[in-house]
């Protein structure tokens, strides 16, 4: 069975919960600070990390960009129909392109659902052009452009 379906019987307790909160709110807080807030020494906070990274309960550590203040002003969704024989070539083939942000295999009539973040309308009209439409096995393609962020998901709270 592929790694990403397995799901380990993994149980998180309270303490374990806590620090994923800590985290999830600030990934840059110390250890010391993690365990201060719960009352466990440093050492055991970091074997706590250490251990859920290593069950992959914690994926990564990364860095939110703000796109629009980097010049990426145009951010937008697509649904992607596509060949079925061709899914997953097109899928390996968009995820590799850095103006995409996300791409699931969803259920219903778009095979495909993606997110990328374009300078501006014309790149992403390049993008459309020579990459979405371009590629083989893609059957047609649904694009809608951001107007209003209300909320982005980063992570997942518990």
């Amino acid at each position: 069975m592929d790694k990403n379906f397995y799901v380990p019987n993994i149980k998180l307790d309270k303490i374990d919960r806590h620090i994923l909160s800590l985290l999830h709110e600030n990934s840059r807080i110390s250890y010391t600070d993690i365990g201060k807030e719960i009352g466990i020494s440093r050492v055991a906070v970091q074997t706590r990390v250490n251990t859920l990274f290593e069950n992959g309960i914690i994926e990564q550590f990364t860095t939110v960009i703000n796109p629009s203040k980097v010049g990426k002003t145009v951010s937008a969704f697509f649904n992607v129909d596509v060949e079925p024989q061709y899914l997953e070539a097109v899928a390996i083939t968009l995820a590799e392109d850095s103006a995409v942000t996300s791409l699931y295999h969803m259920t219903g009539p778009s095979k495909l659902h993606m997110h990328g973040i374009f300078i501006d309308n014309q790149e992403m009209e390049s993008f459309l052009t020579n990459k979405l439409y371009a590629t083989k096995g893609v059957v047609s393609v649904d694009c809608q452009i951001l107007i209003k962020r209300y909320k982005s998901r980063i992570g997942m709270k518990l």
